[in-house]
């Protein structure tokens, strides 16, 4: 019976896409063999290839057998044309009877798309197979599909035997071109195995040759960081001893030159006080620049403790203040410091926050032949903890943009004519940024020549990170 009214679709939902073609009852086992001659017979004018032919007409065979027997048995081609591709479907429908068996279900889903469903009086599967692209309008499909179904003979059991035996010998055929052509891709895939086996061995072979000079090369360079390592505790060593063994007799002479110049010892003449205080003088720069050296050393060699305490930022810089001005302090020149009732609190070591600054203040002061030098101190607000920023600036001579980096490094200074009259060692940065790092912060520096230079040293507050380990089960601060 042909006819042109609509059907659910495969997911049960009601669609103008999908137009039921023909439906016919199932009540006997020719009616089984007819049902498998249509599904062939639509499969080939749906242009599906052998396999898929053999597929769908083995499917509904084997569903047509095991429903045989239930009540109100039919079974109706259509077609989906709502998605892409374009879907054949089979829907065998029945009011009553046994349950289909697992074993039809499972043996049908290996050879086609079925869907199974239950509920209410009516119980269905309908087998989806989807159709080639080949450019046949769905109008043309229907009608087709409708001619073929239409004109589809009533068939006999020896017949359908008939029809199977040339399906039979049909895919025996196939299956011996593919047996044949899968033979032929076989010795092309040894060839290509011993192809890849050679490259394999050559590759392994030039891997181990490489493997051996990485290793030569990884142990050279391990006995290179050895030698670096035993320079760099050798130099520890020597700046660490020398600074010893000179720190005594200057600490001699700063102490002999101050007691010749105390008002209780014998008159000097101005020739002879003016020789004292030069040895004075030069005494206090030489302990200085040992004491640095020492500092340097120990910095290098993680032996700097930090003993973190309040600091009080106003009264550090008073002293700053008064000691920068009487060694670098000279016309021309303005100190600025920030106003006494601005200073934020912060925790850190005292003792090397004062070397710090006063590292990078006298490289300001002594590098500035006019204008200012200024130090402004904010809070720099953290996620995790907040950090006090200290800013230097000055109008001084600036650094060349090629020098910035290696201002950094140890007894490295710019060379000019602006260093006659400025002694100095090349330690002061790098000692500051050391003693910033060591300090959990951090130093940088920008400078443009004929303009100034501006440092900054951002510090975090120790009090805050100590008592937030202390909340967390930290151990607080190593020493």
């Amino acid at each position: 019976m042909a006819s042109d009214a609509f059907e659910h679709s495969a997911g049960g939902r009601r669609s103008a896409a999908v137009r039921r073609v023909t439906t016919f009852g199932l009540a006997s086992a020719q009616d089984v063999f007819g049902l498998r001659r249509s599904a062939q017979q639509a499969a080939a004018a749906m242009a599906l290839d052998q396999q898929d032919q053999v597929r769908l007409a083995t499917a509904l065979s084997e569903l047509g057998r095991d429903r045989l027997g239930c009540r109100g048995l039919e079974v109706s081609f259509g077609l989906d044309t709502e998605d892409r591709p374009v879907s054949l479907l089979v829907t065998l429908t029945w009011n009553s009877g046994s349950p289909v068996a697992q074993e039809t279900l499972d043996l049908v889903a290996k050879l086609v798309r079925v869907d199974h469903r239950t509920g209410g009086t009516a119980e269905s599967v309908v087998i989806t197979q989807p159709l080639p692209e080949d450019g046949t309008k769905p109008a043309e499909r229907y009608a087709r599909l409708l001619q073929v179904l239409e004109d589809s003979d009533r068939t006999t059991e020896a017949d359908d035997l008939r029809a199977q035996t040339r399906d039979l010998i049909a895919t025996l055929e196939e299956t011996r071109a593919q047996r044949e052509e899968l033979r032929r891709l076989n010795e092309e895939l040894e060839e290509t195995n011993q192809g890849v086996l050679a490259l394999y061995s050559e590759l392994t072979q030039e891997l181990e040759t490489t493997n051996s000079g990485v290793l030569a090369l990884h142990s050279e360079l391990e006995e290179k960081r050895r030698q670096l390592q035993e320079a760099s505790e050798a130099k520890t060593r020597f700046w660490t001893n020398i600074s010893h063994e000179l720190r005594t007799p200057v600490n001699a002479v700063v102490a002999l030159s101050t007691l010749l110049l105390a008002p209780s010892s014998p008159p000097l003449d101005a020739e002879q006080h003016e020789q004292v205080e030069l040895i004075a003088s030069s005494g206090h720069s030489l302990l200085s620049l040992v004491s640095d050296l020492l500092d340097v050393a120990k910095a290098e060699a993680g032996h700097l403790e930090i003993h973190p305490e309040p600091v009080d930022l106003r009264l550090l810089v008073t002293h700053l203040c008064r000691l920068l001005l009487s060694t670098h302090g000279r016309d021309g020149i303005t100190l600025v410091t920030p106003a006494p009732e601005r200073q934020p609190a912060l925790t850190t070591d005292e003792t090397l926050l004062i070397r710090i600054l006063r590292n990078v203040l006298s490289n300001a002061l002594k590098f500035t032949e006019r204008g200012e030098v200024r130090l402004d101190i904010a809070v720099e607000p953290e996620p995790t903890a907040p950090a006090v920023l200290f800013t230097v600036t000055d109008t001084g001579l600036g650094i060349p943009a090629d020098e910035l980096d290696r201002v950094f490094e140890a007894f490295y200074q710019v060379r000019g004519p602006h260093q006659r009259g400025r002694p100095g060692t090349g330690l002061g940065l790098p000692y500051a940024r050391t003693l910033a790092e060591l300090l959990g912060g951090s130093l940088t520096l920008t400078s443009t020549v004929g303009v100034g230079t501006r440092v900054q040293v951002r510090l975090p507050d120790l009090g805050h990170t100590c008592a937030k380990e202390s909340d967390t089960g930290g151990t607080g601060h190593d020493r």
